[in-house]
């Protein structure tokens, strides 16, 4: 069995989906997920462009705990965060490309 079209159509349509990968990409960008941490007292939140926008932290936490165990919690919150944003954006990724995974490509 041959491919119809040869390896110029192959290209075109490898070319059409990296172009659509990029346009969703930029579409979702500035999409907001939000992780928390210590009985969600301290929360992050990043966008699918793994940017933090936003850290808050109970005044009371730090009271309590101390500044170690808050530093402690806001690695642990952006960390979350970061995985949350790119399991999301790949997530709808594969919405765009039906699943194909192609190396390079994303």
């Amino acid at each position: 069995m041959q491919f119809r079209g040869g390896m110029n159509e192959l290209m075109r349509q490898a070319a059409r989906l990296q172009r659509k990968v990029d346009d969703a990409k930029k579409a979702l960008a500035d999409k907001e997920v939000t992780a928390t941490s210590i009985g969600d007292k301290i929360k992050a939140t990043a966008t699918l462009s793994r940017k933090i926008t936003r850290i808050e932290v109970d005044p009371e936490l730090v009271k309590s705990e101390g500044l170690d165990i808050v530093l402690d919690g806001v690695c642990a919150a952006v960390n979350s965060a970061l995985a949350e944003a790119d399991k999301t954006m790949e997530t709808e990724l594969d919405k765009v490309t039906g699943g194909v995974k192609i190396p390079g490509m994303l």
